[in-house]
Order: structure tokens, then sequence, then C-alpha cells
């Protein structure tokens, strides 16, 4: 409470300090063409750098405008250049219309320069229309009217876009992780998870979010390891002198109420802000850290984010700065169930899953732009997140638990898992721009990123209850399990990622340029360097706790004593599995952007690509535990992309591409992972990168500004498809591998954005955006994948049909108010794929692929401007909170009937929040 009164104090002092503003808007029109709106011409305030462009529809606005008269600047190439004296009144908003007339002599009158804003929605659009490639990207406008609070959420507000609720994957048009690749301002990023080929953009918060692109095609100068997109998360920089800050509190359904009785794990009592610090080696903290989970007290979320920009001049040189900062803690529960099958024998069940979560996220960005000259930019942008997951999950409580063969007893099992994740990521990058001279532009950037993962102390415990209800004996107790001996367990998980990398691009304009006719050439050629290397250590101290007891499942710590160690505790310190990897890519491109005429313009280009894997390993599950691979690759890729005008306003694309995708380090080593469920996944070192052909053809139709009709045919024909599938083998092994010798993917995508109630100034009211895509896979399977009638199927994590919606409206007024409904439904995806466990009875004798059900979540977003400065928001997230379920076919073996079985089942509840805005 103290710290909310200190927050809202600063606030409300510095509200009282800041001086309402004014705005000004109006349109342009074009006396030569019959007053039709006039776009891309230039607004500037006189004496000023402020300026902005008018957009298709010749609208244009400047917003947070101090009271007072201005010159305002209105030109054009070819146009009469024009002045207009307005006067600004503080809360109000001023409307100046110009009609713009052809002149001669105005040619050389004025040269303006200005920066094009892409975070509103109006902007994107304007930039989607001009671009060569289909591209579709979501601005920090729209992500705030949609309540959304970091980069993944923002991708899925993107048509053909899904994120996984089990895994948090982003899906492109079906097609997950490792078919997509991930940039931030145009230079890659790695991972902060050995499990995924692509960095969680959940780490990216919206407030150092300028817009989130995706490219759905290929153009030659990126990275050819891509296969369904690349996401691009542009970065903020300064646009105007600002300061905010934004206090959220808000509560998960599922855990109110939980105070005392919410379980955070033994290790978290070493955390603070979501940093840990540990006392002792892991064989150490056998006797002197316990093995009960905590409890916490209270399990509020809140957040809290600042941010601001400013610029001055120094030595005659302009240098900006925006910076921003956040830090937020949010508690999560689930309950529900758990089971697997092994050759249709039920494996393991557990009805009373309970999954406890309290997560943390502090971030730090920065962006330093110095402007020499017009000609000449540079920029340093820097990022910091430190995340951290503190799980304890349990499975077995209510005594009903079963694992098949467990020794001293079947049923009645226990299962607890605590974990502390910690993960540190730094990205650091410097960026430059030159006009060397009218026809000849050069860009160069570098990055150095870093990652650090650690999974400090991980405790796992496996039990069987006793009971005098269902058991010969006289009073409660728990017995350790001992199958295999040491399942009681502490260990140390550490990944550390290290990566260099750059591109240079120069473009070369020649031939007949004119920008009104769209005619002329622009040669870019370019390279791409990337190494990133990896350094991977996994190890546990285990112990043997045979024939121990201890009164119930919440008194493991009684039992791990320095004295029992002498009365028959048996403790192994294991050797350590690890591997080192490194990936070096180097690639040169040339590609072509060209106008033949206003109607037919595009990019052809041709990229060579030399990419090398090395991966060396020394791991206790692969025989002779030490072993390597190395994959090298030297590849053409070439690509198309067309775009012809079928008028000012419509549009017709075509793409067409050969692009790759390569293994993962993870996917290549067998190191095998135990998730909290007992699930255990490992790489193949024999998986091969996948090569595909890609085709779409998409139409566009740009009715007036914010408003988009479009459609799109899309195919990708992919040789070596990789996927995660069951193996053979009573560990329950899931594997990637290359399943299938190709795959085909078909699809349409269908978008609208539509303004369906507009003011007298034609602003929007109520809008309606959604997108549909619906989809067509067909894979054949390798013999091994084969079972009783199944020779193919679709591909793992491509749902066929993805709906996305939302509803909004905006009273614009002088204190505005807004809403916003947003609905996404994805249909049934393929988990794991399926596979015999028996060649020669797999009729019989299989497991059957596991299928993640389609479900459909709906957020609600209201948002009232209490001031011009302070600003309250409510969200509503997962309001429906549907069932994330898996399913699985399961034989019965006595009567060959195939049933359908629920194998996992829970929801993530609601999260209502509450929060308060300040800017000024």
């Amino acid at each position: 409470m103290k710290n909310l009164l200190v927050l809202f104090t600063i606030m409300t002092t510095a509200f009282a300090f800041a001086q309402t503003t004014g705005s000004v808007k109006g349109k342009l029109t074009d006396k030569e063409y019959n007053n039709e709106p006039l776009a891309f011409a230039n607004v500037l305030v006189k004496g000023t750098t402020t300026g902005t462009t008018s957009d298709f529809d010749g609208l244009y606005y400047f917003d947070n405008m101090e009271p007072g008269t201005y010159t305002l600047l209105y030109s054009f190439v070819g146009y009469q250049t024009q002045e207009v004296e307005v006067t600004i009144v503080g809360g109000k908003t001023t409307d100046v219309n110009v009609v713009m007339s052809a002149s001669a002599a105005s040619l050389d009158e004025v040269v303006i320069t200005t920066t094009t804003k892409r975070e509103s929605e109006t902007a994107l659009l304007l930039e989607q229309k001009k671009a060569v490639v289909i591209k579709e990207s979501i601005g920090a406008e729209r992500l705030s009217k949609v309540g959304v609070s970091d980069a993944a959420a923002a991708t899925t507000k993107i048509s053909g876009v899904t994120q996984s609720e089990g895994s948090g994957e982003i899906y492109i048009r079906g097609l997950g992780d490792r078919y997509l690749s991930t940039t931030m301002n145009g230079l890659p990023i790695p991972s902060d998870d050995v499990n995924n080929k692509n960095i969680n953009l959940n780490l990216f918060s919206t407030n150092v979010i300028e817009n989130v692109g995706i490219s759905k095609t290929y153009d030659t100068g990126s990275y050819a390891d891509q296969t369904s997109g690349n996401v691009d998360v542009n970065s903020k920089e300064f646009s105007k002198k600002t300061i905010s800050a934004r206090f959220r509190s808000s509560y998960n359904t599922n855990v109110l109420g939980m105070d005392g009785n919410f379980k955070r794990s033994v290790a978290s009592d070493d955390v603070n802000f979501g940093f840990h610090k540990k006392q002792y080696a892991t064989v150490d903290l056998i006797t002197k850290q316990g093995w009960d989970p905590l409890v916490q007290d209270h399990t509020n979320n809140y957040s809290l984010r600042l941010g601001g920009g400013t610029k001055f001049n120094v030595f005659g040189k302009r240098l900006s700065f925006f910076a921003g900062g956040s830090h937020s803690k949010a508690y999560e529960y689930q309950s529900g169930i758990f089971k697997t099958y092994r050759s249709n024998v039920l494996d393991n069940s557990f009805n009373d899953v309970e999954n406890f979560t309290a997560k943390t996220n502090s971030t730090g960005y920065l962006n330093i732009g110095l402007k020499l000259n017009n000609d000449h930019r540079i920029k340093v942008t820097s990022l910091a997140v430190n995340k951290s997951s503190d799980n304890v999950y349990e499975q077995g409580r209510n005594g009903e638990g079963y694992v098949f063969d467990q020794d001293p007893k079947e049923k009645q099992a226990f299962v607890r898992d605590q974990n502390f994740k910690q993960t540190t990521l730094l990205v650091n990058q410097l960026h430059g721009t030159h006009k060397i001279s009218e026809t000849n532009k050069l860009e160069w950037a570098g990055g150095y990123n870093y990652v650090l993962a650690e999974e400090p102390n991980r405790v796992r415990n496996e039990a069987n209850i006793y009971s005098p209800e269902t058991d010969n004996v006289t009073t409660d107790y728990v017995q350790y399990a001992h199958v295999g001996d040491f399942q009681q367990r502490k260990s140390n998980q550490k990944i550390e990622d290290t990566e260099y990398n750059a591109y240079l691009k120069d473009q070369i304009a020649f031939g007949k340029l004119d920008e009104e006719d769209n005619r002329g050439y622009k040669l870019n050629l370019g390279a791409n360097f990337r190494r990133k290397e990896r350094v991977f250590s996994s190890q546990f101290v285990g112990v043997r706790a045979r024939g121990f007891q201890v009164p119930t499942v919440d008194d493991f710590s009684q039992t791990f004593t320095e004295a029992n160690f002498q009365n028959g505790l048996v403790l192994r310190d294991s050797d350590p599995d690890r591997y080192d990897a490194d990936l070096t890519v180097l690639a040169g491109y040339a590609n072509l952007d060209f106008g033949l005429n206003k109607k037919f313009s595009g990019n052809v280009g041709v990229r060579y690509e030399r990419d090398e894997i090395n991966v060396l390993w020394d791991v206790a599950n692969y025989v002779g535990r030490v072993g390597s691979v190395n994959k090298d690759y030297n590849s053409i890729y070439p690509s198309a992309n067309l775009k012809y005008e079928l008028s000012d306003k419509s549009f017709l694309r075509f793409a067409s591409s050969l692009t790759q995708t390569l293994p993962e380090f993870k996917e290549l080593s067998p190191f095998e992972y135990v998730s909290p469920t007992g699930r255990v996944t490992r790489g193949d070192p024999n998986l091969e990168k996948s090569e595909v052909f890609n085709a779409d053809l998409k139409w566009e139709f740009f009715p007036k500004s914010g408003e988009l009709f479009s459609a799109t045919a899309f195919y990708k024909n992919i040789k070596n498809p990789i996927n995660l599938a069951l193996t053979r083998g009573s560990a329950g092994i899931f594997q990637f591998s290359n399943t299938g010798e190709k795959a085909d993917v078909l699809g349409v995508e269908i978008e609208a954005r539509l303004n369906l109630i507009e003011n007298d100034n034609d602003e929007a009211i109520l809008n309606f955006n959604t997108n549909i895509t619906k989809m067509w896979f067909s894979q054949d399977l390798f013999k091994e994948y084969q079972y009783k009638d199944v020779t193919e199927t679709g591909l793992q994590g491509a749902s066929d049909l993805i709906l996305n919606g939302s509803l909004s409206f905006n009273s614009q007024t002088e204190r505005e108010f807004s809403a916003a409904f947003t609905g996404n439904y994805s249909s049934d995806k393929i988990f794991a794929l399926g596979a015999p466990e028996d060649f020669n009875n797999s009729d019989v004798l299989y497991n059957d692929e596991i299928i993640e059900k389609g479900f459909f979540t709906l957020d609600l977003v209201m948002t009232k401007e209490l001031t011009e400065n302070l600003q309250l928001k409510f969200i509503g997230r997962n309001l429906l909170n549907p069932k994330i379920e898996q399913t699985q076919e399961v034989r019965n073996l006595a009567t060959g009937i195939e049933t359908n079985e629920v194998v996992s089942s829970y929801r993530n509840g609601s999260l209502l929040s509450l929060s308060l805005g300040l800017t000024f």
C-alpha cells in the first residue's frame, strides 16, 4: 500500500504541472483532379522539425501541441507551397482543410524531411499498400486498443497466426517454432529456452514496441531459414518529448482466494525480484535445503511501466533518446487431469493435477539516435530482460494416481516437481544509414546477443501413498518409489548462448526514376553474417530411499538428513550431461526493385547462403555417451515478389521463393529433457534440414483510410518435414524427426477491416476487424511412423481453421472512451505424431497421435481518458476460460474398439486487470 501511495503521489504531482494541449487535423485535396484526396503531401510546423505526411485519403493529424499560434507549411512536388496560420486551443481539435494547386515555380521552394510514425494503424496500412513484398503489421496504437501486453499476443491479431496455450509457441499458417524466424529491427535474436528455436515473444512488453511485422513471403535480403514467415519486432525510437507511467493490478480467477494456499518452490527463498542466488552446490542442497514446497501469502498480479524520450543538439547534431522499463509479477494456477498410454495400455493416470506458477519479468530498454545530417544517421539499441518462472507441479495427492509397474506399488502414486527458471537476455544493436548520393544509399547493422538460462535447483519426488482405507496398514504414511532408483533428485541446468550478427546493404538507383509513375530500378547488394555458440549442461544428484517413510507428502524434508545418510540413504552424484554447439551463416545476395510503369512493379533476386552446424555431446542416454554431428549446407535461394495495381486502391500480388528449415541444436542433440508431467523429449542426430517451395497470390483493396479487404491463396511444398513424434519404448519418448519425404500445405486467408459507423469527420466510431484462414495439409509418412491404416497425416502444430476478430468502439470525443471485444479460435492441431510400438503388429500395438483440441478465447478492453493526461483501463482476458485439452485415440486390445481419451485437460483462468496510466 505504501508503494501505491508513493506512485499515486508522483502521478498526481506530475499531472498538476502538465499543461493541457490541443491538436490539429485536416484533409488535403487536389484541385487539378476534381478535388480528389492528395496523398503523401508534406505538412510541417514552420520553425520546427515536427512534420507528417497525408495518408492515401489526404488526411493528416498533429496531437499534443502546446496552446499558441503556429504556421503550417503544406507542400508537394509540382504543387504550390502554402502557409496557413492556426491557433491551438487547449483541449480542442482545430480543423484545417487545404486545396493544393499545381505550380511549376514551386519545385525548388521547400525541402521537407519527416519521419513516418509507424505505430498507427493508418500508417502501417499505408506501408503495407506501398510495399512490394506481402507483409502485415500491427502497431502500438492498435495494441493498446485491444489490450495487448506483449509481442506474442500482438502476433495473434494478424491473420493466420495463433499461439499455443500449451507451449506458448507462435504458429504462422499452421507451422510452428522451427518453421519461422524472429528478428528485432531486422537482426536475429536468440532463443531463451532450450526447447525452442525462437525467443519467447512474451519478453517484449508493448511499452518498448513500435510495431510487430510478419512477412509471410520471402525476399533474398533476409536469412533463408524461414518457411512460414519472419516475425520482426521493431523497437521504439524517439518521436516526441513525453514521459509516461502505467500501473496495473490484476487477478487470475483461478488464483482468487488462494492466499496462504498458493505453493512456491523451495528454491524461491533464494530469489529477489526474479534474480536467483544459489547458496549451495547441488550436492549440498540435498541436506542443507528442504524438499517441501513453501506457501505464498499474496497472489495479486501487478506491473509497472515507465517510458519517455527527449532530444537536444550536441555540437550542431541532433541526439535523441527513448528509454523504457517495466517490472511485473503474475500468478497462475491450473488443475486438471493427465494420462499417458503406451501400446494402447494405460501407462499412468492422475485426475488431480495441480500446477502453481509465479512469473516475473523485468525489462530495460534504451534507444539512442544520432542525426549527423539529413543524409547520415546512426542509432544504438539495447534491450535487457530478466524473466523468471517459479513452478510447483503435483499429481496424485488424492491417493488415486496410477503409474504402471511402479515399485513398491502401481496405485496411489504421487509425483511432485519443483522448478525455478531464470533467463537473462541482452540484445545490443548498432544501425547506420547513409545517403552516399542521390542514387546510392548504404545501410549496415551489427548485433551482439547474450542469453543465460538457468534451472539452478529443480526438485523431483515420486512416492506412494498408503492409508488404512485402501491398504492393510494401521496409519497413513508415504513411501518413496524406486523403479530404477534415484527418483528422488535435485538437479541443475544451464544454457549460455553468445551470438554475433551483421548485415550490409547497398542500394543503387538507376534508370528513369519517376516515383509518381512508379518507374525506375533499385539494385540491392548485400551480405549477412551470423555466428551463434551454445554451451549446455545438466546434472542431477539422486537419492535412493528404499524403505524410508514419512507421514505425508508434505514431510519429505524429514528424510533427507545427514543422519539418514548414515542409516540407509544412498547418494548418486551423476556425471553432467552437456552439449556444445555452434552455427555459422555466411550469405551474399542481390535483388532488384523495379517499376516498369505505374501499374507493374516488383522485386526479384537470388541469395547464396552457407550454413554450418556443429554439435558435440556427452549424455548418459547415448550409447558410449560421446558423439558429434556436422551439417554443412550450401544452397542458392531465389525469390520473386510481383505487384500489379488494378486501381489506385486495389492491388494484386504474387510471390514465390525457395527457403529452408534448419535443424536446431536441441533437435540434433540426443539429450533427454523430462517435463514435470514426465514426458521425455530428445533430439535426433540424423535429422536433416527441410527444403521448401513457397507460392502466394494475394488481392488487396483499401477502400479508405484504416480499411482493408484482402484474400490470399498460398501453397507450400516441404521436403523432409520435421515433426515431433512419439517413438517406441516404455519411456514414452518424444523425438524430433524427419517423418516423411514431403508435405503439402494449401491455404486461403481472408481479412477485412471495416468502419461500421463514422462521425461527421469520417472518424471511426465502430470498427470491425476479422481474418479467417483455412488450410489443408498432407504429409506422407516413412514406414517407421505408419501404423494400422495411417500412411499420411497432417503437420505437427497445424490448425486447419484459424479465426480472429475484434469489434471496437471509440467515442471520438474530447475525453475519449473506447472498448474492444477480441475473439480468437484455432481448430484441432497435432501435438505429436504417432508411431507403431511393434512393426510386426502395427495394426494393434501403436501409439496414436496426440491432438490438442481447438478452443475459442474472448477478451474485453475498456479505456477511459479521465483527463488529457490520465487514463483508466480495464482488461478482461480469456473471459470464457475454455478447457485446454489433449486427446488420443486408444484401442481396447480385448474388443478392438477405439475410444477417444482425454490425456490432458486444464483451464488457464480469466485475467481481470485495472490500470492507471499517466502521460505528459
